[in-house]
């Protein structure tokens, strides 16, 4: 471990027997609470032989630090666990406490196999549907089926619409998006539609007119356009205000909203228009019906991947 006068640096290894999401998302949830922190992430996933995890011990002991891990093989576990005891660096299993406690409230032993999250089923191909929908109703694509979305989101340009649409798409949600354009007109199927959530996205001036011109630099395209102009900026979104307004659509501020944040208060207001005493959505939107889980398939040995990574927050 490194430090400096600004940041202490740190190797952070992350090893999973699947695709590692679970770890990565709960490592940057644990460093984002530490300021002045940059760990240098060591990043092993699909670690299910006893060679795999020769690979991932060789790696730890060249950079000693903390490791965080999400196996489910028992030998595995303790060689792992072993090798960080003899070599004196912390060793945390990351989801132990919690499948414990959900045995223990169960009654029931949990499976031990990994990647069960992954499983090739419905719920796994209702996802890949969600997503060709949301790239084939983007940016106003496709109007004429927008009865078959599940939400359409309405907003002026750089307001994050088809990046959310995607996430959402992650999740099982057919999302469509919409641009608002002073002067043109939106598609006449979104006046006729009932079934979808229609919702109004809109930002802060300033921010929008930032981001907009980073956008035109990046197009190496001058400044010298009504795109970025404050008082047409200010407009705009006035304009967009009154139709949602005028339509009856909730309104979100992405100002300050990460895509997640965004698409996590859209799934709150599609289950508060479900109606009283329908099952609750699992997690890719669809009525839960119980677990659907198949057997994960076998991972080839040249499927296995590690990479070295440096995670740095935004200021």
């Amino acid at each position: 471990m490194t430090q400096t006068a600004q940041t202490k640096e740190f190797h952070l290894h992350l090893v999973s027997d699947a695709t590692g999401e679970t770890i990565n998302s709960v490592a940057r949830a644990c460093v984002s609470q530490f300021d002045h922190v940059e760990p240098v992430e060591h990043f092993w996933n699909l670690v299910r032989t006893d060679r795999q995890l020769e690979m991932v011990i060789d790696g730890i002991r060249d950079n000693p630090g903390l490791v965080m891990f999400t196996l489910v093989n028992e030998r595995l576990r303790r060689r792992l666990q072993d090798t960080c005891r003899e070599i004196g660096i912390p060793c945390v299993p990351v989801l132990d406490h919690l499948i414990n406690s959900l045995a223990a409230y169960l009654g029931l032993e949990s499976q031990s196999q990994p990647g069960r999250q992954h499983a090739l089923d419905a719920e796994y191909f209702s996802r890949i549907d969600a997503m060709d929908f949301a790239l084939g109703h983007d940016d106003g694509q496709t109007a004429w089926e927008l009865h078959q979305a599940d939400v359409i989101l309405v907003g002026v340009s750089r307001t994050s619409k088809t990046p959310t649409c995607i996430y959402l798409a992650n999740r099982g949600i057919k999302a469509a998006n919409i641009p608002f354009v002073p002067g043109c007109p939106l598609p006449p199927e979104l006046d006729q539609v009932s079934r979808p959530l229609v919702v109004g996205l809109t930002k802060d001036p300033e921010r929008l007119i930032q981001i907009r011109r980073n956008r035109l630099r990046l197009l190496n395209q001058g400044e010298e356009t009504s795109y970025v102009d404050p008082e047409q900026v200010r407009s705009e979104l006035s304009e967009a205000r009154r139709l949602y307004s005028r339509k009856g659509w909730p309104v979100i501020d992405v100002t300050r909203r990460s895509i997640e944040e965004t698409a996590a208060e859209i799934l709150m207001l599609l289950a508060r228009r479900r109606p009283a005493g329908a099952p609750p959505l699992n997690p890719v939107g669809e009525p839960a019906e119980g677990p659907r889980l198949s057997p994960a398939r076998p991972i080839l040995e040249c499927e296995f991947a590690c990479r070295l990574r440096i995670f740095r927050r935004a200021p």
